[in-house]
């Protein structure tokens, strides 16, 4: 998709966050971003939590909110894709994009490590 010039959406914490915080992105975006030469461009959605929650079987009717950033560009490490220490950069980099646009508090562990909440 990315060498074709598509657009790709992915969730870098690979799974939906279990109490509506940012928690650690995983590296498969920054091996995706450097392998492809694409722009990495950071949007969130604000309360989602709220309209489907875990555990809900049909989403509540209401507004989710988005925000667009700038476009990252990560050329700067191309040809280091193999290298974890970079991978790890680059992916926090991106986090602490979307936290800014988020505003959402950043735990530094991955989302599926965490308990979830009953539902």
């Amino acid at each position: 998709m990315l060498d074709r010039g598509d657009v790709l959406a992915i969730y870098p914490e690979g799974t939906r966050s279990p109490d509506a915080r940012l928690y650690r992105g995983r590296t498969g975006v920054a091996r995706l971003v450097l392998e492809s030469g694409a722009l990495v461009v950071p949007a969130v959605m604000i309360d989602t939590e709220k309209a489907m929650p875990i555990g809900a079987k049909i989403p509540k009717i209401r507004r989710i909110g988005t925000v667009i950033g700038e476009p990252l560009d990560f050329s700067r490490f191309a040809g280091m894709s193999a290298d974890r220490f970079v991978l790890r950069s680059v992916t926090d980099e991106i986090m602490l994009e979307i936290q800014k646009l988020s505003g959402q508090q950043y735990v530094d562990i991955y989302a599926s490590s965490v308990r979830k909440p009953s539902a």
